[in-house]
């Protein structure tokens, strides 16, 4: 499970970098992974901190992606079924200043235009948050969602 926040504000959207399993860097939201007994509102908030040097206020819950990874086995590592949990919320900067994270899961973070988007290297979750954050569906999930049975085939 994760938390992670859309940051926007004139025309731009808080972004981090991050290596790629081949190394290659693409652009993701600030978030990640919750810690053992944490609340995920806690959790977006101390990772945009530890990502990009900001402090923010969570302003509301844009939704929540679910994504089932089914990973074959190589050699002697077995297939895994895997499930993330990714919950989004919308977040505004109240303090602290941009810097980059040190030793962390990113190396860089920046402001993007938001008409930039789409012709960055960066991870699917990005679209899926901006498309929670421009339609802000009541129920917080995206209407071409694919069914159940239909995420086994990915």
């Amino acid at each position: 499970m994760a938390a992670y926040a859309v940051c926007v504000r004139d025309g731009r959207i808080l972004l981090a970098r991050s290596p790629a399993p081949d190394g290659t860097p693409e652009w993701v939201l600030p978030g990640g992974g919750m810690e053992h007994g944490e609340d995920p509102y806690d959790t977006v908030r101390r990772e945009v901190t530890e990502e990009t040097g900001y402090r923010i206020r969570v302003t509301g819950l844009l939704g929540v992606d679910s994504r089932r990874h089914h990973f074959p086995g190589q050699g002697l590592t077995p297939a895994t079924d895997h499930q993330a949990l990714r919950i989004l919320y919308e977040g505004e900067i109240v303090g602290g200043e941009l810097r980059h994270e040190v030793n962390g899961s990113t190396d860089f973070a920046a402001w993007q235009e938001l008409d930039a988007v789409p012709g960055l290297n960066r991870i699917r979750l990005v679209d899926v948050a901006l498309r929670l954050w421009r339609e802000r569906p009541a129920d917080g999930r995206l209407e071409d969602r694919p069914l159940p049975q239909e995420m086994n085939e990915e």
